[in-house]
């Protein structure tokens, strides 16, 4: 298998490199340079950009706004979002509802949400975990009972992404409770703005506002928003998250985050021996550069399958690419912190900042390296965890 790029697939990614270089506001890029996260405002803008060029989701059928790439140009332009920087597009339209709904939901649905996704005109969360249903998705305990022309929804989701944006939230919700776990649970399409639907921000380690919980008490949802046949969301939500598992390994955003670490690490001195320049910080920096040209070899060999799969099924080796690409953003954030050393930070808001009568001691990219850190902890826990990986893998690919 030659896993060299074509002069074709050269040239388009010289192509989106000088998109990304004259069409992405300064003011962003210059954000998640420093190691900060764009805003809503932000990623309505960058979107919106991308949606004008034909670009915001590339990976889609051409029916429905898509580009017609190969999967290895699709792999390309989002490695070179992740090292211009730039903003990946929103991945709970992008990557995982839109993808369920083009393929699985009704006509009706198509029309109604793809376009809006397009141009982020809609901002979705994600309603899969639950207090008590996690790892263990199928366990989820929030019902939805069925009255006439509408489903009435009652439960609690929680760790819900940038649900203090969402204008939609796509929900796993149990329609048969005598069923099989697995078998009762349908998917459903829920404006947030239905009465009923509380949310309500959880701190993170970081000390940001990222998730939440989201609080359904009597929501009525029209059964027109249900995706797919009832009892048959759990096959849906499979479908979803082999995609997310794919994206997630996120080898751009590891390269970027080394590039960063050397370039810093060039700059900080111990015991008047700069940084890069020790044995031992050497020796830790090429093992992760290792491990990630090894997953990006396996994210082009599970790439360049993809056209022999049949449509709908997902490769297991997206598990792979899940459990490696997680260690390796938290192998990285560990590194940073070990460069900005005693110049840490904890997460500070920005108006605790302001009030001081003097600035932080350190540089001022040091103070997003801490946060940074700490909520990289969760990458190995969401979207599956690491452990849960291992037992998709140990039994679809080595049939244990």
């Amino acid at each position: 298998m030659d896993l060299r790029f074509t002069d074709d697939e050269l040239a388009f990614r010289d192509e989106v490199r000088a998109f990304c270089r004259t069409a992405l506001p300064a003011g962003i890029r210059d954000k998640l340079v420093a190691g900060g996260s764009p805003s809503k405002d932000d990623m309505v803008r960058w979107t919106r950009i991308l949606a004008d060029r034909g670009w915001a989701v590339p990976h889609w059928p051409v029916e429905h706004g898509g580009t017609g790439w190969s999967p290895i140009k699709q792999y390309i332009f989002t490695e070179e979002l992740a090292q211009t920087p730039a903003p990946a597009p929103l991945a709970f339209g992008v990557n995982m509802v839109g993808p369920v709904i083009y393929t699985f939901g009704s006509e009706a649905q198509k029309r109604r949400f793809l376009p809006r996704i397009v141009r982020l005109d809609d901002w979705w969360c994600q309603g899969f975990s639950e207090p008590g249903a996690g790892s263990d998705l199928a366990s989820l305990r929030t019902r939805a009972v069925r009255d006439g022309e509408f489903y009435v929804v009652n439960g609690q989701k929680t760790w819900t992404t940038l649900a203090q944006h969402a204008d939609w939230i796509f929900c796993l919700v149990r329609t048969d409770p005598a069923a099989k776990k697995q078998a009762g649970i349908s998917f459903l399409l829920i404006d947030m703005r239905s009465p009923g639907i509380t949310v309500r921000p959880i701190q993170t380690i970081d000390g940001g506002h990222e998730v939440n919980e989201v609080f359904l008490d009597e929501v009525r949802v029209p059964v027109e928003n249900r995706v797919g046949e009832e009892n048959r969301g759990w096959d849906y939500a499979k479908f979803l998250l082999g995609n997310e598992r794919v994206t997630i390994a996120r080898v751009g955003v590891s390269k970027e985050r080394i590039r960063r670490i050397k370039a810093l690490a060039a700059q900080q001195s111990v015991g008047g021996v700069r940084l890069l320049d020790r044995q031992d910080f050497r020796e830790k920096l090429a093992a992760v550069e290792v491990e990630l040209k090894a997953l990006e070899m396996t994210q082009l060999r599970v790439l360049a399958n993809e056209a022999k799969r049949e449509t709908g099924k997902q490769d297991p080796a997206s598990s792979i690419l899940k459990i490696k690409g997680s260690e390796i953003q938290q192998a990285t954030s560990e590194l940073l912190l070990e460069v900005v050393g005693p110049y840490a930070l904890p997460y500070q808001p920005r108006e605790e900042l302001d009030g001081r009568n003097e600035p932080p001691i350190g540089p001022d990219w040091a103070s997003t390296i801490a946060p940074s850190y700490f909520n990289l902890r969760k990458v190995s826990i969401y979207g599956g965890s690491n452990e849960i990986q291992r037992s998709i893998i140990a039994k679809a690919i080595l049939g244990l």
